[in-house]
């Protein structure tokens, strides 16, 4: 029962240090899209992360989305939708990563849909994949 489902998204995935945050947003590149905003940069990995899976944060603002209920709700969907869509991630990071560098991946999404109407699951999922399928290694 020690066996990982392919799709799950852990604890120690999640990007929550101040400073490799700040980093991310200072360094990182953007990609925008419908109604999401992906910044990503490749920083200096902490001690509790796995090799080869980047950090991922998921934010939605009060100014956005003022009800507290819908913010969850998004980053919920959100979440949801990186999760079903990683696995291209860390395969395209094996790839980059010749077993040679140390740097790991982190990630931003940020919600910046501005209707009174949320998009659904598959909208997210669709976002997701084309900025990750957009975003390039250097």
């Amino acid at each position: 029962m020690n066996k990982l489902h392919v799709h799950s998204l852990r604890k120690h995935e999640i990007l929550r240090k101040k400073l490799p945050i700040s980093l991310l947003f200072k360094r990182g590149r953007s990609l925008k899209g419908d109604f999401l905003k992906m910044v990503y940069a490749s920083l200096d990995p902490e001690n509790n992360c796995a090799p080869g899976i980047p950090a991922i944060l998921f934010a939605v603002s009060k100014k956005t989305v003022p009800s507290s209920v819908q913010r969850n709700r998004v980053k919920r969907m959100m979440r949801e939708a990186y999760r079903l869509e990683k696995s291209h991630v860390e395969r395209r990071e094996e790839v980059h990563h010749d077993g040679g560098a140390s740097e790991q991946l982190c990630i931003a999404f940020l919600f910046t849909g501005r209707k009174k109407t949320f998009p659904n699951l598959d909208a997210f999922r669709e976002e997701i994949s084309r900025l990750l399928h957009n975003m390039t290694l250097s």
